[in-house]
């Protein structure tokens, strides 16, 4: 199956769960119906900033709909690694390319969410979009992302690993 059907078809079964219809999911995540429905069928690919507002609004991690899919965002480009899953929390592991010249930011995820970055190369600026902050080579940072929060490269492209931690529940 091709990759935005695989991605439309877990979105829509994930929907269907939650006991959704395409108006009230479309409503909850500012998404449109129309884009929505295309998403649902594969006949349009997701950009990581509308599967995360379509999971923050299904109240799901990423890794739900995508697997192990790239997602393209607007600075950032990230395949999940891994996910693990405990009695108190979802975490996934990206491996992550913060493009320079773009800022991506990113609306808040469900309550409780945090971030980590390490970077293994660039210099990169994350965090709450109120506050954000710079990480360099070798560098973590931790932010709550359950608040609206950026990446943005400083200079040249960033490489690293994302890891996001939603709690269970």
């Amino acid at each position: 199956m091709e990759l935005a059907q695989e991605v439309g078809a877990r979105l829509r079964r994930l929907r269907q769960d939650r006991g959704l219809s395409l108006s009230e999911l479309a409503r909850r995540s500012g998404v449109g119906k129309g884009t929505l429905s295309e998403l649902e069928t594969g006949q349009r690919n997701p950009t990581l900033e509308t599967l995360y507002a379509l999971t923050t609004a299904l109240d799901a991690p990423l890794s739900t709909v995508v697997g192990p899919a790239p997602v393209q965002g607007a600075a950032v480009h990230a395949v999940l690694t891994d996910r693990v899953q405990d009695a108190a929390a979802v975490w996934e592991v990206y491996r992550i390319r913060i493009q320079s010249g773009a800022v991506q930011r990113s609306a808040a995820h469900v309550p409780g969410t945090e971030e980590h970055l390490l970077v293994f190369s660039g210099t990169a600026r994350v965090g709450p979009a109120s506050a954000p902050f710079e990480v360099g080579p070798g560098g973590h940072a931790r932010w709550a992302a359950d608040v609206p929060h950026l990446y943005e490269a400083v200079g040249r492209d960033v490489e690293g690993v994302l890891v996001v931690r939603y709690p269970v529940g």
